[in-house]
Parts: structure tokens; sequence; C-alpha cells
């Protein structure tokens, strides 16, 4: 004798862009494959865009909330309207879960409904739930990453064929890795999001987008990459939170690595992650970080959590100091004249702020001559000061310019 056919669990899309189009068709092609795994076949209860749809008929009609709509208003009511009437919500939001996630998951909790997120960060990764599930209760130390396609492709090409950086970012908005506005993707805010979402999880302590500290690449020139070949190093924009004695620290910004890094071969669009802990070792994933695809996978996949009743966990354990001033190792570029005694002045006021070099080279004579140099792991604050008294120097035709290092190669 067969049963009877369970009734379909009705969803509720909060908007239908490239990812909210990708997810209804992906409801429609993998619905009986997520009956099969949880018992119940999802079907679109409405859908809600800036144009046309009732949210408050939408609500009524649906038992689970999926929001790719984007942006933090209205968005944000409309999560918490959900959540207090008792549906669980999936986002993709990264921007959302930065600058509310206090407000939404102490929202979530004082309702008992979940809140699912593992497409706000690095797509088809399953990072989000490896640290909460499989991570929950392991002490980790470091969190770091590439969590932006755009950028990586950028960087990856502007390496590959040492073309400048308009021309690399022009094609990527052709491509479709980089949105007509890419400035959230250049200048790090979109990536500074998606580590206060990973920081938060990692060491279960609010951590908001305004603490974390943030650089782009729209300055990296060609010839920045260039030089660094001749040390071994590639450029990546990376994503770091890690514990520190007084507290943990939040930042993004580009940094060269040497070929031993695990990050260091990631090319193109892609997105890797990497976890370390005394428990776990270092534990690296990497994927497709960018498409309306694979971010719509990663919403369908938290959709069958969510009917499979598996809990995520996430929460605040203890309130942490973020700390803006960590040491760190760097690269330099100095225009300088070509002249007998500069190579030492630049050494003297180098020593006089307690920053080593490590190597250098120099390429160019006359007015085309350069320094390139990496210097040793140092106070961000004292190689800063230490940049400041060297462009003061008569001998630099242009400002210096440096970019962080990652000494590590294991």
């Amino acid at each position: 004798m067969s049963s009877e056919p369970s009734k379909p669990v009705q969803i509720g899309l909060l908007g239908r862009g490239n990812v909210g189009a990708a997810f209804a068709e992906l409801l429609t092609e993998r619905g009986a494959a997520v009956e099969a795994a949880t018992g119940r076949r999802p079907e679109l209860a409405g859908v809600l865009t800036r144009s046309e749809g009732d949210f408050g008929a939408i609500l009524e009609r649906s038992e689970l909330i999926v929001e790719l709509m984007g942006g933090t208003d209205p968005t944000r009511e409309y999560v918490l309207a959900a959540l207090r009437a008792g549906r669980p919500v999936v986002t993709a939001n990264k921007q959302l879960l930065a600058q509310h996630g206090d407000e939404l998951f102490a929202v979530a909790r004082e309702a008992g409904v979940q809140l699912r997120f593992e497409a706000a960060v690095a797509a088809v990764i399953p990072i989000v739930r490896t640290i909460q599930e499989s991570f929950g209760v392991a002490e980790v130390a470091r969190v770091f990453g590439i969590v932006n396609g755009t950028t990586n492709f950028i960087l990856s090409e502007m390496a590959a064929r040492g073309a400048p950086y308009g021309e690399v970012l022009a094609e990527a908005q052709r491509l479709g890795y980089a949105e007509a506005d890419p400035t959230e993707d250049v200048n790090g805010a979109d990536a500074a999001a998606k580590m206060a979402i990973l920081a938060r999880l990692a060491f279960h302590t609010p951590v908001g987008l305004d603490q974390v500290s943030y650089e782009g690449i729209e300055t990296i020139a060609p010839d920045d990459i260039a030089y660094a070949k001749e040390f071994g190093l590639s450029l990546k924009l990376l994503g770091v939170a890690e514990r520190r004695e007084d507290g943990i620290s939040v930042r993004v910004f580009p940094c060269f690595l040497y070929g031993g890094h695990p990050l260091a071969p990631i090319q193109g669009s892609f997105n890797a992650v990497t976890v370390q802990g005394p428990a776990v070792g270092e534990v690296t994933m990497s994927g497709p970080g960018a498409g309306g695809l694979q971010t719509a996978s990663a919403v369908l996949g938290d959709v069958v959590s969510i009917l499979a009743g598996e809990a995520p966990v996430h929460e605040t354990r203890a309130e942490l100091p973020v700390v803006g001033d960590v040491p760190s190792a760097f690269y330099l570029h100095l225009e300088v004249a070509d002249r007998p005694g500069v190579l030492a002045r630049i050494a003297t006021v180098l020593g006089e702020h307690d920053v080593s070099i490590k190597s250098v080279v120099q390429r160019g004579t006359g007015e085309e001559a350069r320094l390139v140099m990496v210097a040793h792991e140092c106070l961000e604050s004292r190689f800063a000061a230490a940049v400041t008294s060297l462009s003061e120097l008569p001998e630099l035709r242009t400002a210096p310019r440096y970019i962080h290092v990652i000494e590590d190669e294991e």
C-alpha cells in the first residue's frame, strides 16, 4: 500500500535577478531530488521584486523565505518580519549580515527559526557549513582566503598578460565577472563583508563591517606584479581573520604570496578559503566564486538543510576586541633618482623605524631607476611611518608604493 504524497513546502522568493532566476529554475529541475532527500517537494509560493508582488501576501502563503534581493533596505525589514512570523530564512546577502547580523541572529533565536547564509560567502564552497558544523566546537586560530572572484580574475589576468588594471577590469565586465558598477568588488568592501561573517562564525563574537579594515586593488600596477615575480611572489586580494594575543584581527588587503602558500595557485574567478586551528591543522577549500547558478546552488543547499531539520550553530560566546595594528611583511616600490648614496639614505630611514629588508633589486638607471624591496615582518603602523619618512626624501621621484606580503610558505 503506497503512502500519501507529502504536502509541498511553499517557498517565498524575494528577488528575481540573476541568482533569483537561477534559484527558481533549480527548484523545478531539482524538486524531485529535494523531495527524495527531505520528504517534501519545494514550490514557489510567490516572487517579490522591487516592481511587483506583495510581501505580506507572499509571507502568509510561505513556510520558508529565500531572500535574494540584495542591499539592506528594504530587505532588512523583510527578513526581520519573516523571522518574527516564524519563517526560516535563507539569504545570500553578505552586506545585510555584515551590517545587521547581531539583530538578525537575535530575532532568529527568539523566534526559534533558522537563518542560513551559505551562499553569502564564496558561492559553492561550503565554508559556512564547515565552520558552523564540522569545526563548531574546535578552536579556530585563523581563517583566510580569496573570497572575491572578480578581483582574483583581474589580478590573475594582469599577471598573465602584463595588462593594466583598467583594461582587465573592462574585460571582466564583458565576461560577466564584474558588475557594471564594480566598486564594492575592487575596493575590497565585498570581501570585507564576507570576512566579517567568517570572523563571527569562527570566533563566536560579534564582528561588524565597520570593524574590518580593507584595501582594494585599484592602484595595483603591472610593474608591481612583474617585479614581484623576481621574488617568487604572486598577488591576491586576501581576507584574513585571526586570533591575536589581545583579541582578533579582521582585514582585507592586496597581498603577495610565495609559491608554497596554499592560496598561491588559485587563478581566475575561483575562490579559496583556509581554516587553521590546533586540532584541525589546516584545511583549504576552493571552487567557483561567482555566477548566478553557483550561488543559487548554495542557496538550495541551505533550503535542503532546513527541510532536513539540520540546525546551524552561530551563537555568540564572547565579545573579543578587534585589533587594528598587527605585524606584516611588505613589498616596497621606490622610483628614485640614480645618485650615489641613495640606497644608503633609504636604508637609514628604514632602520630608524626598525624596518629590516629581506631582499632588494634595482632596475633601470637615471630617470628610470627603481628600487624594489621586500621588508621583514613589522607592525603595520611602524612600516607606514617609515613610508611617510621615505616620501619626504628629495631623491624619490614619485610616492612610494607598498603591498603586504605573507611570508609563510606552508
